[in-house]
């Protein structure tokens, strides 16, 4: 990755952040997980990931609401800190999941499109929040500027077993109908909640607006499965 998308990470935090748009199968088992601010979701769906874009940090931290290719959580509270009576996080590192763009889902002048994260370790681990995102260039140069958090969005810790996922839809304007400027990026960066080191998805959605009229990226919080 270039110097110029790594300039564009941000720290990923699990409850709050930027950003918009799940499949079922076999459901693992109700998980609890230490962060009671929210009600914690088990993941639903297959094991492996459908293909799709997105991401932004949860929208319940107060501040700037864009959200970068690093993601954003919940600090409230956390999970293992001092005082908290709460056992340490079990939130889900870079390094165990994999990121994928579902199939677009058009819809009113909208293209939507899922952001999947799987769990590929053999541990049970949980997401909350936003992840980052960031459409790049081949070379790593940032295309756009960073998405938004969708208004509304209900921020959740998600427990994923292993094989499991959680997905964050990524929404936009029909480039061909808002005449926003486009690019077809190569690649888009997805962060997972509280993180810092990105996964690349390659990007097969085609032009995406990057200036003009109605050129925003929204993204939703994670939910659990791998579509809505």
């Amino acid at each position: 990755m270039s110097v110029y998308a790594l300039s564009f990470l941000l720290t990923a935090c699990g409850g709050g952040g930027g950003g918009t748009s799940d499949a079922a199968g076999s459901a693992a088992p109700p998980t609890r997980t230490a962060d009671t601010v929210e009600p914690a979701v088990t993941a639903q769906g297959p094991a492996g990931a459908v293909t799709t874009p997105g991401t932004t940090p949860s929208a319940s931290v107060p501040g700037d609401d864009t959200v970068g290719p690093g993601g954003s959580g919940n600090p409230r509270d956390p999970a293992g800190a001092p005082g908290s009576g709460r056992p340490a996080t079990t939130r889900c590192h870079t390094s165990e999941l994999t990121a994928s763009v579902g199939r677009v889902d058009p819809g009113a002048g909208q293209e939507n499109f899922p952001v999947v994260l799987t769990n590929t370790s053999s541990r049970t681990c949980t997401v909350r929040g936003y992840p980052g995102a960031a459409f790049t260039t081949a070379d790593g140069r940032q295309l756009g500027p960073d998405p938004r958090r969708q208004p509304g969005t209900t921020v959740r810790t998600v427990t994923l077993a292993p094989g499991r996922s959680a997905w964050a839809g990524l929404r936009f304007a029909n480039p061909e109908i808002s005449e926003a400027r486009t690019a077809v990026p190569a690649v888009l960066l997805v962060t997972p909640p509280d993180e810092r080191e990105p996964l690349e998805v390659p990007w097969k959605g085609g032009k995406v607006p990057v200036g003009g009229n109605e050129s925003v990226v929204w993204l939703s919080a994670l939910s659990p499965g791998t579509a809505p």
